[in-house]
């Protein structure tokens, strides 16, 4: 009940944030057990960065290492000097699920810290990840302190979905318990028509020194959609002409929600 609210709302917002000015970049839309691709529009072979749809990716690392253990373990408290532009809601404690749930920078910063950078570094080749290149800008959030975020980690929407390709069929070198747990805490709507849809939004800008430039934003929503046997991978890009609100990933997401019908056939 409380996922098709959600999506209830989703699509309600989504009628809202289509009045901001955005162009879309990229829809890409493939069948997971096949690798046919279904729907490609756009400029889907360019790489930007990832923000925080990388957060999929560090799930697995956190799951995978045992840094991370289950849907609200560890809660972990906000400190003075964390990253906060998310406001107020990212001072409170945080635990995997609300971190997914609120995008939670600074509780990211604490997963790939665990990990250390040689650790981080090997995961994300491991997972072939877009360009692979999480070693970042020395003067700002470099390597595993936010390289993911308008730094010197890119990927392009069909690299998107080739990853998540691979998480939807366990073909990444994690455990099974880190890819169930990612999985579990990554689910946004079961919606009526039967598919039960999985992502993470993501907000960054071009350039690679860590600024953000919120009249050139981007916006990105990636993940999967399940029906009985049926697994689709999906990405869209899309980024602002000027500042807008919500953010450019919240729009993204509200955006394909909207055009789902068109997109996932019943």
């Amino acid at each position: 009940m409380r996922l098709n609210y959600l999506a209830l709302t989703i699509l309600a917002l989504g009628l809202i944030a289509s009045k901001a000015e955005a162009r879309t970049i990229c829809t890409v839309v493939a069948d997971a057990n096949t690798a046919k691709i279904l729907v490609q529009e756009g400029d889907c072979a360019g790489r930007v960065t990832p923000a925080s749809t990388f957060k999929i990716a560090i799930s697995l690392m956190g799951f995978d290492s045992g840094f991370l253990k289950d849907d609200h373990t560890p809660t972990l408290p906000y400190r003075v000097g964390y990253p906060d532009w998310g406001g107020e809601p990212w001072r409170q404690p945080a635990d995997p699920a609300r971190w997914l749930q609120l995008s939670v920078v600074w509780f990211s910063q604490q997963v790939t810290q665990s990990l250390g950078q040689d650790r981080f570094q090997r995961y994300t080749t491991a997972f072939d990840y877009g360009n692979t290149d999480v070693s970042g800008k020395p003067a700002y959030r470099n390597g595993m302190m936010g390289a993911w975020i308008n730094s010197t980690l890119q990927i392009s929407p069909l690299e998107q979905i080739a990853f998540l390709a691979k998480v939807v069929n366990r073909q990444l070198p994690v455990s099974a318990r880190a890819l169930q747990m990612t999985d579990r805490i990554t689910e946004i709507a079961a919606l009526p028509s039967g598919w039960d849809i999985h992502g993470k939004t993501g907000t960054g800008s071009p350039g690679n020194n860590g600024k953000y430039d919120a009249a050139h934003a981007y916006g990105w929503f990636v993940g999967w959609a399940t029906k009985g046997a049926d697994t689709l991978v999906f990405a869209r890009l899309i980024q602002d002409e000027r500042p807008a609100e919500p953010n450019a990933g919240i729009r993204a997401r509200d955006s394909l929600l909207k055009d789902f019908p068109a997109l996932f056939p019943s």
